[in-house]
């Protein structure tokens, strides 16, 4: 195997951005295509940037932030934070007991590693089911916890969505709904409700995720429970910088459904393009993907590399060869190694889809000729 542990999936990412830095450095950003879906932004004005302070950034980005931040996810108030993997943490260590129950509902598994670590953190019992016949609510449950729309973006059933929390709400247990890309996923292309106006109590996004905010999560819901998840985010600094809440702001106010209703009508153009040369990609919501193990069946060459491994190599020659940047060679350690061609991102606007598909092409035969040598593949993921 060539990817072991966490610390080499952080050697890995370490790698990418290198390469990254490099066409930046000696070709231009207009060489690099950001198709992870998570490309961001970072808008301002210069006179917004001068209000950048400790102190003034929050007084005036945080206040502000509030009002299109209950437009856009609903609830009583919103909190801004660093990660939405912090708001996660921030509410099972608020929320959650020693010894209690945590139960988690999601159309398709595996959950997000941040929220099993997190109950593993206060020591709480941790389960999860993609199957809804199946999902049942113990005694000493502590929370209910929903993902809206799972990292490969398959999307939750809104019937059931609600089923479940009715569920928890019937025992009087409070529902977390980790809604990172789904809070415009599920609402723009599936016309779903946003999940506080389904009866969450709390639900968090990406802001980075399908649209041009920052690396940052936003949480949303009740104002009791918000105030009291805010006291553990300040006291371990999970709290979003004004830059970031800056950020926050005018990616929200500049996020384009049309982007999201474009690109999921020309995911059937390269699906098409992709399937005269392969037999398993899928198509998602807004473009196309491959998994590990859908990858691996594309292969018939003998080799002893693991299905991660594969998708790990394929993502560093698409990126080193053709700037195209996916979540393998990119994402943080526990992140899924599908590989995804998202065409809502700007740098996807423009992409000729045919040219695509032959860079795709192209660098899968890369990986046909170099699966046989270990060390090949170790240099080029490291």
């Amino acid at each position: 195997m060539i990817i072991n542990n966490s610390l080499d999936e952080v050697k890995k990412r370490e790698k990418a951005l290198s390469i990254i830095k490099n066409i930046v450095e000696n070709k231009g950003r207009e060489f690099l295509h950001d198709l992870t879906g998570l490309s961001g932004g970072f808008i301002a004005s210069p006179s917004e940037l001068s209000l950048l302070e400790t102190y003034v950034g929050p007084a005036i980005f945080e206040d502000a932030l509030q009002e299109v931040g209950i437009a856009h996810m609903g609830g009583e108030k919103v909190l801004p934070l660093n990660r939405t993997s912090s708001g996660i943490l921030a509410a099972i260590l608020t929320l959650v007991k020693e010894d209690s129950n945590v139960v988690h509902y999601l159309a398709e598994l595996p959950a997000h590693p941040s929220i099993p670590r997190s109950c593993k953190l206060v020591g709480a019992n941790y389960f999860e089911t993609d199957v809804f016949d199946e999902f049942t609510i113990p005694d000493n449950t502590s929370l209910v916890v929903i993902t809206g729309s799972t990292m490969d973006h398959k999307v939750i059933d809104e019937g059931e969505f609600k089923k479940v929390i009715e569920m928890a709400h019937e025992r009087g247990i409070p529902v977390m709904v980790d809604d990172a890309s789904g809070a415009r996923l599920r609402t723009v292309v599936f016309n779903q409700a946003k999940a506080c106006d389904l009866g969450a109590d709390i639900a968090i996004t990406s802001t980075d995720k399908l649209m041009p905010g920052p690396r940052g999560g936003l949480m949303a819901g009740r104002k009791d429970l918000i105030d009291e998840i805010k006291i553990k985010v300040n006291q371990f600094g999970l709290e979003a910088q004004p830059p970031a809440v800056l950020a926050m702001l005018n990616g929200i106010e500049n996020f384009n459904e049309d982007n999201l209703i474009n690109s999921f009508d020309r995911k059937d153009q390269l699906f098409d393009l992709l399937s005269s040369k392969f037999n398993n990609f899928k198509k998602t919501p807004t473009g196309v993907m491959i998994t590990p193990e859908d990858l691996a069946k594309e292969i018939n060459i003998p080799h002893n590399l693991s299905d991660n491994d594969l998708a790990f190599i394929f993502s560093f020659i698409i990126l080193k060869d053709y700037g195209i940047i996916t979540i393998p060679a990119v994402g943080m350690p526990g992140a899924s190694a599908t590989i995804r061609f998202d065409l809502s991102t700007s740098d996807a606007f423009n992409l000729d889809l045919k040219d695509l598909t032959k860079k795709i092409e192209s660098s899968f035969e890369k990986l046909l000729d170099v699966i046989t040598n270990e060390e090949k593949c170790r240099e080029i993921v490291f």
